[in-house]
């Protein structure tokens, strides 16, 4: 089965110290190791870019430039990166309008439209809420996932 991986995945996954470093790390791990295929998309990068460039006093990780180009190439080399088309301009444009999406939630239906053109059906995040309003996606929660699939 082939997985996307949310944002905040990748964001968890770089930070030893946070309480959801070991979950996020270890359902990827585990997903993998059952065959799954995990991928990301550029609004995936562009979302990590800024909250890892962004001040800690803004909640953000406060990362230099070259820190967060090394992420983001270690990310780029472990995760298949989906390519970005019209197609997914569509499919969020039909989202936002079916779904009555608002704020900063267009950005979950960009990742939601890049999955239903890539026929992808579920998402590994924290942020279940964001996601629990599409019927075309099924959320995987590492704080869940672990405890009930082994």
């Amino acid at each position: 089965m082939t997985h996307l991986i949310d944002t905040n995945i990748l964001l968890r996954s770089c930070e030893p110290d946070h309480p959801m470093f070991k979950p996020a790390k270890d359902t990827v791990k585990a997903l993998l190791n059952r065959g799954n295929n995990l991928h990301i998309t550029p609004q995936n990068l562009i979302e990590f870019w800024n909250v890892c460039t962004r001040p800690k006093d803004k909640n953000g990780l406060g990362y230099s430039i070259n820190k967060t180009q090394s992420e983001v190439e270690k990310i780029k080399m472990m995760f298949p990166l989906l390519t970005d088309n019209a197609l997914i301009y569509s499919e969020w444009e039909k989202l936002v309008k079916n779904y009555e999406v608002k704020g900063v939630n267009v950005h979950d239906a960009s990742l939601v439209a890049a999955m239903i053109v890539h026929d992808l059906t579920h998402i590994i995040t924290f942020n279940g809420k964001d996601f629990r309003r599409y019927q075309e996606v099924t959320i995987i929660d590492p704080k869940t996932y672990l405890t009930t699939n082994f």
